[in-house]
């Protein structure tokens, strides 16, 4: 009896050791990557470039030093966690603003007011462009009724990417032309999109409010590799005008309140995500495709969002897709119109 427990001891002692040996390295890993996204973070959100240089180095060399004197010490961990913590507690109060040399396609951003049913959309975009980066003639207002408004369609847009797309939410105002909502990143100066720049404070959040022959026609027909679908949402008008007001509250929070675009959190999808999901008919759980959209399209599918006329996804999609069609219709003003033409869903 005796060498059995023994030998049930050992077992045991080992069994704990290694799962410590497990969480003291998992907690190391985490520390590491969180040492470096604070190194990051210095690097790329300090204001002036030089320091953010030496703030980086100073870093680096505590981490360096703390490991070389305690090694992988209690002590160690708790100098990396208080660092981090100190710059984190600085990077969330970085301010975000709406005062700044913008680029000039988002110099403006919309807001909207609403007289019971009468809608004023202010500084709607519908720029007229000669190539992608050459336009003029941008902003106007739009009045649409919100008792005119009959449902939803999307727009969504890739670019080789397979885990990457952005929607476009369309809203149908009777014979009014369709007014667009695109999320973006709101870019100063010579700043262009980068995935990486985007987990940092480096943009601002901005819903384009838009004429589908600016928001749309600017990627089938100006911009390369982009690709654009077009497809219908299965929505009724109650659930349309809803969703409606969610964009514009946001939006005109916006106005007001400058918030920080974010490739994580504050994206083209997950800004609204939850409040879009509230305002549907049987709303489903998160779903990871929301963060990694790029098939965004074949949820909405699968989760019966998009009149499909009985296709499969994979036919819906090839028809579906618009630049050719959009391309042809460059110079007409029923631009959405014809785009929908023997369409699938319409």
């Amino acid at each position: 009896m005796s060498t059995t427990v023994a030998q049930v001891h050992p077992r045991r002692g080992l069994v704990v050791r290694g799962l410590t040996g497990l969480a003291s390295a998992f907690g190391w890993f985490v520390l590491a990557v969180l040492s470096c996204w604070a190194m990051a973070a210095l690097y790329i959100d300090v204001r002036s470039s030089i320091l953010g240089v030496l703030l980086t180095i100073l870093y680096a060399a505590i981490v360096i030093v703390t490991l070389a004197r305690y090694k992988l010490h209690l002590r160690s961990a708790l100098v990396c966690f208080g660092c981090f913590c100190l710059v984190l507690a600085w990077w969330l109060n970085l301010k975000p603003t709406n005062t700044a040399s913008w680029q000039a396609d988002v110099d403006r951003p919309a807001w909207v007011e609403i007289h019971g049913d009468r809608v004023i959309i202010h500084n709607l975009r519908n720029c007229h462009y000669r190539t992608e980066t050459d336009y003029s003639n941008c902003w106007s207002d739009r009045t649409v009724n919100l008792s005119d408004l009959r449902g939803v369609d999307l727009f969504f847009t890739t670019w080789g990417v397979r885990w990457i797309g952005h929607p476009i939410l369309s809203f149908q105002f009777g014979n009014d032309q369709p007014v667009a909502f695109s999320i973006e990143a709101r870019y100063k100066g010579a700043q262009a999109y980068s995935a990486i720049l985007g987990f940092f404070r480096q943009y601002e959040l901005i819903f384009v409010v838009a004429d589908e022959r600016d928001v749309i026609r600017l990627r089938t027909n100006f911009r390369k590799d982009e690709e654009v679908f077009l497809y219908r949402a299965k929505m009724g008008p109650e659930s349309a005008r809803a969703i409606f007001i969610t964009y514009v509250q946001y939006l005109n929070q916006l106005r007001d309140n400058p918030e920080w675009y974010n490739a994580l959190t504050r994206n083209c999808t997950t800004t609204l995500d939850k409040q879009i999901s509230s305002e549907v008919a049987k709303p489903q759980p998160w779903n990871y495709q929301f963060l990694v959209n790029g098939t965004l399209d074949q949820l909405l599918y699968d989760r019966g969002r998009l009149v499909t006329d009985g296709l499969t996804f994979r036919d819906l999609k090839s028809g579906a897709h618009i630049n050719a069609i959009a391309k042809a219709a460059d110079k007409y003003q029923d631009f959405s119109a014809i785009i929908r033409t023997n369409r699938p869903g319409f």
